[in-house]
């Protein structure tokens, strides 16, 4: 399983002493573009200069504990297919020491001359 750490930043902390919700899928975000450069080669940036645009369609984010301020935290991500062929599942969750403190599923697709498509290099990670 791929796997990113990171410190939570204070900027994200809210008055109440935790992160703010909308931070959680940043995380999950740049964990998921690091997985998707080194695990399969895939820059985005470079994808969108050749005319392949990357996108997230939908997601689930389920809460289990609050982020604080000092928190050390894992970001994992993980390549699931899809029920629909043009689309795949990244499964990532949040863990600190082991605990589970988020989890989620984006369901993502690739448009190219403007139709939805699965690359190659995301085919053969599935297949892994």
């Amino acid at each position: 399983m791929f796997t990113k750490n990171y410190s939570v930043d204070e900027k994200h902390v809210d008055f109440q002493g935790v992160v703010d919700g909308l931070y959680y899928p940043f995380y999950m975000e740049w964990t998921r573009h690091a997985f998707m450069k080194e695990s399969m080669g895939l820059d985005l940036e470079q994808e969108f200069a050749e005319g392949r645009l990357h996108m997230i369609l939908e997601y689930t984010l389920r809460f289990k504990k609050s982020l604080q301020k000092g928190d050390e935290m894992q970001v994992t991500c993980e390549l699931k297919a899809n029920e629909k062929r043009n689309r795949v599942n990244f499964v990532q969750q949040i863990l600190v020491n082991g605990t589970v403190y988020a989890e989620a599923t984006f369901v993502a697709t690739c448009i190219s001359n403007g139709r939805p498509v699965i690359p190659d290099a995301v085919k053969k990670a599935l297949s892994e």
